[in-house]
């Protein structure tokens, strides 16, 4: 399996192609975000993950997402998701997470990402305070 590529995305929608083929539409991609009043509030971004199973693979896979505040493994963790998945080798599926993410202050927060037990991919998602009026 591989991790083809992670996302903060607004909105997607799959969509049918000639041949047997499918489309996913991504709009709205971001690696920062306004704050939408002072912290502490909860925020919940749409993470996207488009994983490929390379033909001869069982297609049986697990993708898990860890935010935490900082690159390492050892800082403090703020939201977990694992899910279990299944893709036809040779193929591609996605996985949609929708965390609930505290911010208590203006910073980051990265989403640590893998499928199965390989290496971590990090995603950071930066929280930019409001100019003043």
């Amino acid at each position: 399996m591989h991790l083809v590529s992670t996302l903060f995305v607004e909105n997607f929608e799959m969509r049918q192609a000639d041949g047997p083929s499918s489309r996913i539409d991504l709009t709205g991609a971001f690696f920062s975000i306004l704050a939408p009043s002072e912290p502490p509030f909860i925020f919940s971004p749409h993470l996207i993950a488009l994983i490929y199973c390379e033909p001869g693979e069982s297609g049986e896979g697990v993708f898990e997402v860890v935010f935490r505040r900082g690159l390492g493994e050892t800082d403090e963790q703020v939201a977990r998701n694992v899910s279990p998945f299944r893709v036809d080798p040779g193929k591609f599926t996605y996985r949609l997470v929708k965390a609930e993410l505290e911010f208590d202050d203006y910073g980051q927060i990265f989403a640590h990402c893998r499928v199965n037990r390989d290496p971590w991919s990090v995603l950071p998602l930066t929280l930019l305070p409001r100019p003043n009026s």
